[in-house]
């Protein structure tokens, strides 16, 4: 059989209170495109109904594909199990939360026809909390400044990817990785366009703030080793303000005497402590490194994949249409 047009990928975990309605709704979008698509869903370990839902919906809609981890490996890694499974022209990644509307897909599409090699988005009117939008924007402002590629919404899991760009992706072994920052590493051209956003209607957030966090260490330390430069930096102004007070110290004690500052013990206090917190934040960055080296060294899969739905009654049909 020919290789679709296009592929939608979409990582789900938890998510059964919504997945109906996901899958209609994306299919509708997808069918009004008059192209030949598939949709993959990856479910990501759920331990709700989700690998069921998404089993039943691989048997019954013929352009479904069901791809069911063994387990959770997050939501990047389920993404990639996605891409290793699709076969469309353009890739198109969507969140499982129904937050970004399927109905968007059409747009994406639009513009990838036009010839670019990735297409993101922009959130329109977010509906989000603060402090995730105020978390999200800082880490943008640093995405951009490290990476140097003009986009404002890293965080959106609504884009699209030509199909050489796909390949290239998948051929990185690296753990850590953040995939609209390494798929810009290979792109030459990008844009980004406005989508809607929503509210979510049912079910719950799986990004804790634990989560967020880690998230963010994972973005920053898998996209360059800027971190470590700022921390050569930082202790280079550290130490050259240690230089200076000790001599402002020194003096201030010829002129005023061993009295003044309590004897210089609080002072003394004070600059131990921006030493040592200031090292501890140097040994944890450092850490963070070393960690990441530790899992790529290992060479482990990112993920396993238990059964897969949907392909089998393509390899059927395709066998009875070679049949004499």
């Amino acid at each position: 059989m020919s290789d679709p047009a296009f592929s939608v990928v979409i990582p789900v975990y938890n998510e059964a209170a919504c997945l109906d309605e996901l899958v209609s709704r994306t299919l509708a979008a997808c069918r009004g495109t008059k192209e030949t698509f598939e949709l993959i869903l990856v479910d990501d370990g759920s331990r709700d109904a989700s690998a069921e839902m998404i089993s039943r919906a691989a048997d019954r809609d013929p352009e479904v594909v069901g791809v069911l981890l063994n387990r959770n490996y997050g939501q990047h890694a389920a993404v990639f199990a996605g891409f290793g499974q699709s076969r469309g022209r353009m890739v198109i990644t969507l969140d499982a939360d129904l937050q970004n509307p399927p109905e968007e897909i059409p747009k994406l599409l639009q513009e990838m026809n036009k010839g670019y090699d990735v297409v993101g988005t922009v959130r329109r009117n977010r509906q989000d909390s603060l402090f995730r939008k105020m978390a999200s924007a800082l880490v943008n402002k640093a995405v951009r400044q490290a990476t140097g590629v003009l986009m404002h919404d890293y965080g959106c899991m609504l884009r699209a990817y030509r199909r050489p760009i796909v390949d290239a992706m998948l051929q990185c072994r690296e753990h850590s990785t953040f995939i609209p920052i390494l798929a810009n590493s290979f792109a030459r051209t990008t844009t980004e366009i406005e989508v809607g956003h929503a509210e979510r209607s049912k079910g719950e957030s799986k990004y804790s703030l634990f989560k967020l966090i880690s998230l963010q260490y994972d973005l920053l330390t898998s996209m360059s080793t800027f971190p470590l430069r700022l921390l050569s930096l930082l202790g280079t102004i550290i130490a050259a303000c240690g230089v200076g007070f000790g001599v402002f110290l020194m003096i201030m004690r010829l002129a005023y005497g061993a009295a003044w500052a309590a004897e210089g013990v609080f002072t003394l206090f004070a600059a131990l402590f921006v030493l040592i917190g200031a090292l501890y934040l140097a040994l944890g960055l450092l850490g963070e490194y070393i960690g990441r080296i530790y899992h790529d060294v290992r060479s482990r899969p990112r993920y396993f994949i238990q059964e897969i739905r949907g392909r089998d009654r393509e390899v059927k049909s395709a066998e009875n249409a070679e049949s004499p």
